[in-house]
């Protein structure tokens, strides 16, 4: 290896042969016949100073006289030891060299000499055209465009094309079966959830259908076991379908013992599904008793149960569906605006139903059935405003020897009888009590709890037997019925009020009585009108079609109408003054 050197310094030994000089910090003799003239010059200065001169050489040396391996063994003088160093035998005879590492440059003789060459920074790049330099320690690398692969033989990238299309293909295999195995192990893990899940959901519904069936028969059992022949079985699923769920969209309105909602079955038939607020053991005897009191009922005036589903926790009923709302709702709306009119004989009509509903539970009835829970909003009213009696929950049959029955207290404030509230003992004079707040109502448009010109609550039972005895109530009726009403009318419906108010249970007449004083008022009322329509020429409108049968019935009336007549007003005379009677 030649190494082009410029000595500046030379100084003479002993001869004209040789010179010592010391690059880098090491001495050496180099001996003049190595010498060869080249295009760089060296400043010799002889000992006796008789020459001086600039002549051009080219310096071959090397260090010391042994070997690299040689030289190694001996740390103190190898010259090498340097990083990023490398040591080369000297190609002339004896002796090595230090060069810098592949990738570096600088002088190999000094510490940290060799510093990393950045190749990238070359021109013409070592890397092809279409591929990226990138200068690491001690090198540099090539990166070829995605797809292709770098050549150090060629120096050239291979053509990715053939090699993207590959990873491509197998990318979109390998992807695509992935996607499918996770679909496909997601569908089937779907479909054994959902199995296990109706497997779950059907066996929890057999075990609540096998425990609310057994509840039914036996309920049923102790009274009327052919009611449940009659009684339609609906499973859940239809119900659920019905009611879009049960959503609350469908609620219709909340009871005492459940949430009311509207439905469409298959058939398209509008029903009125009742459900259970929550699921406790009182609950479920509650509308197992429902179920019970309503398969033995079949009365016009009593909303119609269609059947039941046994398969929830609780069974849900199924009821005809009433369009019009509550009478609560119409009398005491808190829209004043939205209320519908209810004229004065539309109430005595009300009146008048329901007291026929509540009569036959009392005395018609296969098993004699005390309501419990009589109230405005448990009188339903469809279209044209006729009555359906509701919600039997707290309802109780009893044997026809038993005439009263010791039971926890149950009902409406407001509503309440005093004397089963205070003694616990339910009559159907319970139920009297409970529809002589309902005829008050009727009159004076305000509720069994109602808050005066003051702002306090008031019970509207005492507050009406008060104006009674004070004989001012008309002040406290209703003004479309002191418009449309007579005085004498109103004098009649407030002293059937006050006989079912009294305190005593044994002094209010039965609901049997109510019923007749009733469809009396109503008879009276039909024949004042048809006589003012003779009077004035125009067609008469007959009485009700039951309202002459069920007198000639209960009473024997003569075939001709007059005699129906003259027993009805005889009938009535006698009713009227039943309420002043002591008892």
């Amino acid at each position: 290896t030649s190494y082009h050197v410029v000595f500046y310094d030379v100084d003479y030994l002993n001869s004209t042969t040789s010179w010592h000089f010391n690059p880098c910090g090491y001495s050496m003799v180099v001996e003049a016949e190595n010498f060869v003239f080249n295009s760089e010059y060296i400043t010799t200065t002889r000992f006796n100073d008789t020459y001086k001169g600039r002549q051009p050489v080219v310096l071959d040396w090397a260090i010391g006289n042994v070997t690299c391996e040689a030289a190694r063994r001996n740390m103190s003088s190898y010259a090498c030891r340097t990083g990023n160093t490398v040591c080369v035998d000297s190609p002339n005879g004896l002796g090595y060299l230090c060069n810098c590492s592949s990738g570096y440059q600088g002088n190999p003789y000094l510490s940290n000499g060799c510093t990393d060459v950045n190749e990238c920074e070359h021109s013409p790049s070592p890397c092809p055209k279409s591929a990226t330099c990138q200068n690491i320690v001690g090198g540099y690398q090539c990166s070829c465009p995605f797809g292709g692969n770098f050549s150090k033989e060629t120096n050239s990238c291979t053509n990715g094309l053939i090699v993207l299309r590959m990873y491509t293909f197998t990318g979109v295999i390998i992807g695509l079966s992935c996607g499918i195995g996770v679909l496909f192990i997601a569908l089937v893990s779907t479909l054994l959830i959902r199995r296990w899940n109706q497997g779950i959901k059907i066996r929890v519904r057999k075990a609540h259908f096998r425990r609310n069936k057994c509840l039914v028969l036996e309920q049923l059992i102790s009274s009327d076991e052919s009611a449940m022949h009659s009684t339609k079985i609906f499973s859940l699923d239809e119900l659920e379908k019905a009611t879009d769920n049960f959503d609350s969209a469908r609620i219709l309105g909340l009871g005492g013992h459940g949430t009311v909602y509207k439905g469409i079955l298959s058939d398209q038939r509008v029903v009125a599904i009742k459900k259970s607020k929550m699921v406790d053991q009182i609950e479920i005897d509650q509308f197992i008793n429902e179920l019970a009191i309503m398969s033995q009922i079949n009365h016009r005036n009593v909303v119609k149960l269609f059947g039941c589903c046994l398969e929830s926790e609780v069974p849900l009923l199924v009821y005809e569906f009433i369009s019009n709302g509550t009478l609560s709702e119409i009398l005491h709306g808190d829209n004043l605006s939205s209320r519908i009119s209810l004229t004065w004989d539309d109430r005595i009509r009300i009146a008048s139903e329901a007291s026929s509903a509540l009569a036959y539970l009392h005395s018609a009835a296969s098993i004699p059935i005390f309501h419990r829970d009589v109230k405005s909003a448990n009188i339903l009213l469809t279209d044209n405003v006729s009555v359906k009696v509701a919600d039997f929950g707290a309802s109780r049959s009893i044997s026809i020897d038993e005439t009263r029955v010791v039971t926890a207290v149950q009902g409406t404030f407001g509503y309440l009888d005093p004397e089963y509230y205070h003694t616990g003992q339910l009559t159907e004079k319970s139920d009297v009590y409970s529809f002589g707040v309902i005829i008050v109502e009727l009159l004076t448009r305000k509720k069994s709890i109602f808050l005066d010109s003051h702002g306090e609550n008031k019970n509207l039972c005492h507050f009406f037997v008060q104006r009674q005895q004070d004989n001012t109530i008309m002040e406290i009726v209703d003004v479309q019925v002191l418009e449309e009403g007579t005085e004498r009318q109103i004098d009649e419906m407030a002293s059937l009020a006050m006989a079912c108010l009294k305190h005593r249970g044994e002094e209010r007449p039965t609901m049997k009585e109510v019923e007749l004083r009733l469809q009396s008022m109503r008879g009276k009322m039909v024949m004042k009108r048809n006589h003012e329509l003779e009077r004035h020429g125009e067609a008469v409108t007959l009485l009700p079609s039951n309202y002459s049968n069920y007198f000639s019935t209960s009473f024997g009336a003569a075939n001709s109408s007059n005699q129906c007549v003259t027993r009805c007003c005889t009938m009535e005379r006698e009713l009227v003054s039943w309420t002043d009677l002591p008892r």
